[in-house]
């Protein structure tokens, strides 16, 4: 992320630092609990400070299989800094072998490494599906959590097999964890920014509410769309929708308020000091003694926009509970596809930049993937390539003997390549009187590359040892933990040899990436266009697509601009995101004859392809095997009205991409949002150029691509051409088959004529 100095003026000694809160909440026994990977859990309707999550909603998409005669699988939660963890129970599902020994075979629960309670297995509800509910002592939860099942089976009084097929227990992820918490004031201070506003312990998806005294001018929306796109990047995964309103606080719970003017400010009944410039500031909500205002104020939206921007480019750097930013210069400016969560295309990224170190190095003899999340830029031009260069160095210990252990590599759950770890006995002499000084271990290196043909966005690079465990025979079989896998970090993956050149309109990549606005990760070339006299549903809706946006690129849009429709002849050069909700939308009349979409005047006009005809939800790297063009036109009166979105290139430049997103009614950009986000009710995705929503049906109804963004190399462009028209390849080869003919027929007359005179 580009850094901006920022000079300021502290009017508050901060109060506490988020070292003391932290040591704070340990002595109280922890916070609200939140899952690494939860959705929106459920709360308890007895208890309003008490919620549920399922093992499913911490991530495990299947059921705990533990196999073995100790066998543990772990899940991770986390603990909100502004709650308190009073109690907890998990209500823990599962089914055991029938063949275990009772006496000798348990399911253990720990919470951080702590053990919670021990369950017997016994014989008679063996097989069966069973539920316990065990109560958790609040002190053994702290701020980061882990939950862990240790199943220990044993099947014989005498030698046993320590895999034995019979050795298994199975934990349900509809398991779930009920938290009990109650609520903690947090102090007045930036230093602890974004908290509590937002919380990287809380897995659920982020509600946060922007109030504004009245309807806000452009550059008051410029600040709240850069304050939306940070809190959408920090949410990442989780998601991240936004709401407004007008000169009201909500009644509890955090908020965002923005106000400018050059006296003192009212909200709500609320009197705020005049503003002295840009400022920045943290108040407690005046409805709710455990809530929070961040507070944006200055003279007028110009300062207004600035303390925005110093906020979200420079929040590390803030402390007290207000402050004024006194100077705020640009030291770089952003450059294209240069987002923190994108692959680099201009340099070799090593895979150490992607993962925390610790998370290369595996133990056991099946110890599962290391996954690498690997986020591409979505305009790679991957036209008859090959692959993407992996350089992978790797190292593992050598086993006495073994026939089948290897090292996995795959892709998006694709096998890649398959490699042998080969056991000290195939070891040459050379490579056995190494191993001593380097500590037991041998390396490795593989060379690989990764297809990116139709490759999703957000892709995954897995990466995985397998040890073969040796029989040794009755009553001498014995695990010994001492297999271990590690990937170096200095691994390499290549993507520099790759142009950016794509076919649009693509509602694909714009749902997934925001593509193409956000080539530049602080949207420098976009322009929102919203209605004249925007309403509450659609800044609701600009809000809540800026937050996308900054959770695809990891950067805030402080480069966004908002016009009206009697601007867009200013924004010609930036591609145009525009906003419409009934009738307020003057662009969508002005630009009908573009829209394969339009409404209006109570008619509704529609453009449709065969694409609602594709039996199969497949993509080709091929840009002309998606094609789906318009084959005809309609229109109608009455019926529900529609909620669409649709893309064209832009009518004022050529290159430049435009986005409709228009509901016929304010509540359809509410449905266009959330189908934007996605989600398990969404079975169908947002594709081509033309999609109607309807409540939770997304119906793509045209692809119909008809110009490209980027740009390719003279050589390649041309090899491009020729193979998308191969009549005029013809053609071309034709004529040149007769230029050189007829200067081969020309020279020669003209030696023969030579050799005459002569």
């Amino acid at each position: 992320m580009n850094s901006k100095p920022i000079a300021f003026s502290n009017l508050c000694d901060p109060r506490r630092t988020l070292a003391g809160i932290t040591c704070a909440l340990l002595a109280l026994s922890g916070g609200t609990v939140n899952a690494e990977t939860a959705p929106a859990p459920a709360t308890d309707a007895a208890n309003p400070n008490s919620y549920t999550v399922t093992l499913k909603q911490l991530g495990r998409n299947y059921p705990m299989t533990l196999r073995g005669v100790d066998s543990t699988d772990s899940v991770n939660f986390n603990v909100r800094a502004d709650s308190i963890v009073t109690g907890a129970k998990l209500n823990l599902q599962y089914t055991y072998s029938p063949s275990l020994l009772a006496d000798l075979s348990q399911i253990n629960v720990l919470i951080n490494e702590e053990v919670a309670a021990s369950l017997p297995l016994p014989k008679d509800k063996a097989g069966q599906p069973q539920q316990q509910t065990i109560e958790i002592p609040a002190h053994l939860i702290t701020e980061f959590n882990r939950l862990s099942l240790q199943f220990i089976g044993h099947y014989t009084m005498s030698c046993e097999d320590p895999l034995h097929s019979s050795l298994w227990a199975k934990i349900s992820n509809g398991t779930n964890l009920t938290i009990d918490v109650s609520p903690l004031a947090l102090p007045n201070d930036l230093s602890i920014m974004p908290l509590p506003f937002f919380d990287r312990r809380d897995a659920r998806p982020l509600n946060l509410p922007f109030v504004f005294a009245a309807s806000p001018d452009n550059s008051t929306l410029e600040a709240a769309g850069a304050l939306s796109s940070w809190f959408g990047a920090l949410a990442s995964y989780r998601g991240a929708r936004f709401t407004s309103t007008f000169n009201q606080i909500p009644a509890s719970g955090n908020a965002v308020v923005l106000l400018s003017g050059p006296g003192d400010l009212q909200l709500d009944g609320v009197s705020l000091p005049a503003a002295k410039g840009p400022s920045v500031s943290i108040i407690t909500n005046p409805n709710d003694p455990n809530g929070k205002l961040l507070v944006i104020t200055g003279r007028d939206s110009a300062e207004l926009k600035r303390a925005a921007t110093a906020l979200v480019l420079g929040s590390q750097a803030l402390s007290g509970n207000n402050v004024v930013i006194d100077n705020l210069t640009v030291v770089q400016p952003r450059k294209p596809y240069d987002a923190p969560n994108w692959l680099p295309t201009d340099r070799k990224i090593k895979l150490g930049e992607l993962l925390p170190g610790q998370e290369f190095n595996v133990s056991g003899y099946n110890p599962g993937d290391i996954v690498v999340p690997l986020n591409f830029p979505p305009d790679l031009f991957t036209w008859r390539d090959k692959g993407a260069p992996l350089d992978l160095k790797y190292r593992y210990t050598p086993q006495e003997k073994s026939n089948n252990s290897s090292f996995i590599v795959s892709f998006n759950d694709a096998l890649i390549q398959s490699h042998s770890l080969p056991s000290e006995d195939k070891l040459d002499n050379g490579v056995l009187s190494a191993l001593p000084g380097n500590n037991g271990n041998l390396d490795r290196e593989a060379n690989v590359l990764l297809p990116l043909n139709s490759v999703a966005l957000q892709s995954r690079l897995q990466l995985r040892f397998m040890f073969d465990y040796i029989k040794q025979g009755e009553c001498r079989d014995i695990i010994i933990d001492n297999m271990r896998g590690a990937i170096d970090p200095e691994s390499t993956l290549d993507l520099t040899g790759y142009d950016h050149f794509m076919a649009m309109p693509n509602l694909g990549v714009f749902k997934d990436a925001g593509f193409p606005f956000t080539r530049m990760a602080d949207l420098s070339e976009t322009a929102v266009v919203l209605p004249d006299h925007p309403g509450a549903a659609d800044i609701n809706a600009f809000l809540t697509v800026l937050g996308r946006f900054g959770e695809s690129t990891g950067y805030p849009a402080v480069g966004v601009q908002v016009i009206e429709a009697a601007q867009v002849a200013g924004a010609a050069d930036k591609d145009l995101l525009v906003f419409a909700s009934g009738a307020n939308q003057p662009l969508l009349s002005l630009w009908a004859d573009r829209l394969p979409a339009y409404d209006a005047n109570g008619q509704q006009k529609f453009h449709l392809s065969d694409l609602p005809m594709r039996v199969r939800d497949w993509f080709s790297p091929d840009p002309e095997a998606n094609l789906r063009k318009t084959k005809l036109a309609m229109a109608f009166s009455g019926g529900a009205r529609s909620t669409y979105l649709t893309g064209f290139e832009s009518p004022l430049k050529s290159g430049r991409s435009v986005v409709v997103i228009a509901g016929s009614a304010p509540e359809g950009l509410a449905e266009a949002t959330n189908a934007l986000i996605g989600g398990e009710d969404y079975t169908q995705s947002i594709q081509g150029s033309l999609v109607v929503v309807r409540d939770k049906t997304i119906e793509a109804l045209v692809a119909d691509e008809d110009y490209y963004v980027g740009s390719l190399g003279t050589i390649k462009y041309l090899q491009w051409l020729m193979s998308r028209n191969v009549v005029w390849v013809l053609v071309l080869t034709g004529l040149g088959v007769l230029l050189l003919s007829g200067l081969a027929y020309l020279a020669l007359r003209a030696r023969a004529n030579k050799r005459l005179k002569e």
